[in-house]
């Protein structure tokens, strides 16, 4: 019982990371391309600073659950006499997993700040250029995100 919650909450961690960085390229960030850079970079900020918070809790989330479902596999195992060698599925998905983790944590407290800055001078050309250098790195973090979801279906993630 307690596996399957640790497994639903990872799942929907990931779910939230992932599929958010996926309608922020994929959706939103098209849509709002013909607005002027005053209405645009607000907008985005004010979007991106939400996510953010949603993100920051998904990783953490998703961390905690996916070492504690290892953990928990590898008591089992050794409470039954035998030894336990994680599957390199799982070793892949959480070197990834803090990969991602690490590139968030510079888009959020590095490169969000360069536009957050700019919209508060109401600098849009600074602005403009601070999410040109944060399109590349969650451009990143998404096809990670979607090879740690292949892995996961791949190497038969229990």
């Amino acid at each position: 019982m307690l596996y399957s919650l640790l497994k639903t909450l990872h799942l929907l961690a990931i779910v939230a990371w992932v599929g958010g960085m996926a309608f922020m390229t994929l959706c939103l960030r098209p849509a709002v391309a013909t607005l002027a850079p005053s209405v645009r970079l607000p907008l985005l900020r004010s979007v991106l600073d939400r996510f953010f918070n949603v993100v920051l809790v998904a990783s953490v989330l998703s961390l905690v659950t996916g070492f504690s479902m290892a953990g928990r596999a590898a008591r089992q195992g050794v409470q039954a006499g035998g030894s336990f060698t994680m599957p390199l599925s799982w070793t892949v998905m959480a070197v990834l997993g803090v990969v991602m983790l690490a590139i968030f944590g510079h888009i959020r407290f590095a490169l969000f700040k360069r536009l957050s800055r700019a919209v508060d001078a109401e600098d849009w050309p600074a602005g403009g250029a601070a999410m040109a250098g944060l399109r590349p790195w969650v451009l990143i973090n998404l096809l990670i995100g979607l090879i740690v979801i292949a892995v996961a279906v791949i190497g038969g993630a229990r």
